[in-house]
């Protein structure tokens, strides 16, 4: 399990869901874990969620890593470049950037077409996400090319650019897959492996909270929503993202847009509850997608 001990990991937005799994997951593997983002213990973000950075750190040393916990808002430049720099002296190097910033819970409006949808909210959505992973990759790039065995790594949701339910939400998750592609063009010649990668029905903090449920009791939320039932805790795709780290030929696997249950069935990882949901074969039964509003 210490596959990863030694190597450097940025995770830009490891407050809470899919940030915190891959954070904790790469702990698991031995790596050193740089967490970001802005809640900390003494101040949250405008977010008001309760989760913090100093947690994030705490649960990565749990399970075995090295964690340094640094506030970043990565929506503006000067803080990402004194990340970067806090990196640069400590390491030298990163040897796997996860770039999953998100933020946009509350600028997404299910259920309205977009042109009835706030257009500050649509455009806020588009930044939030668009500008701070393209600068946070920016800033790290020089980080990245120094290290002999590189991986960045875009969070987004599916595989696919198929419409999610909400123009200015699909757009955003279908720039996360052209921008993993992306980097994985430009950087071939590098040696740096390039990918996105997302997680099925996520059973996050924030989607606990809205069905009215704990990780112990999260089953009963299938009587309103059945498809929760075939959800997957954010270390799912935390551990596909650490095995996908510390597998020696991931480079044949950049530029593709890949999946926590396509990555468990490559590397036989399983849940933290010793489930291995498969959303990708759940969702090819389905007529009509879920949509959680």
């Amino acid at each position: 399990m210490a596959e990863l001990t030694g190597k450097v990991a940025l995770v830009a937005g490891a407050t809470r869901g899919a940030g915190r799994g891959i954070a904790e997951a790469l702990g698991e593997k031995g790596a050193t874990v740089y967490i970001s983002g802005r809640s900390t213990r003494s101040g949250q973000s405008e977010m008001g969620r309760p989760e913090t950075i100093e947690e994030t750190a705490e649960r990565v040393v749990k399970r075995g890593g090295v964690a340094i916990a640094v506030r970043t808002d990565h929506r503006d430049r000067e803080q990402i470049k004194s990340l970067m720099e806090q990196i640069q002296r400590d390491h030298g190097r990163i040897d796997i950037l996860v770039n999953d910033i998100w933020g946009g819970e509350k600028l997404t409006h299910w259920n309205k077409p977009f042109w009835e949808t706030p257009l500050e909210d649509a455009l806020k959505l588009q930044q939030t996400v668009l500008e701070t992973h393209y600068m946070t990759a920016y800033f790290a790039a020089p980080l990245l090319l120094n290290s002999e065995d590189a991986l960045i790594a875009e969070i987004t949701d599916g595989t696919d650019y198929r419409y999610r339910g909400n123009l200015p939400y699909s757009l955003a998750k279908a720039w996360g897959i052209h921008m993993g592609h992306g980097l994985a063009e430009e950087w071939k010649a590098k040696g740096v492996t390039a990918v996105s990668l997302t997680p099925g029905f996520l059973r996050s903090e924030e989607m606990l909270d809205y069905f009215g449920v704990t990780e112990a009791n999260w089953r009963d939320a299938g009587e309103r929503e059945v498809h929760f039932l075939q959800s997957e805790t954010p270390l799912f795709v935390g551990r596909a993202l650490a095995c996908l780290a510390a597998d020696p030929g991931k480079l044949e696997l950049s530029g593709r847009a890949l999946s926590s249950w396509e990555l468990s069935d490559r590397y036989g990882f399983v849940d933290d509850d010793g489930r291995r949901p498969h959303w990708g074969r759940y969702f090819e039964t389905l007529e009509t997608p879920p949509t959680v509003t």
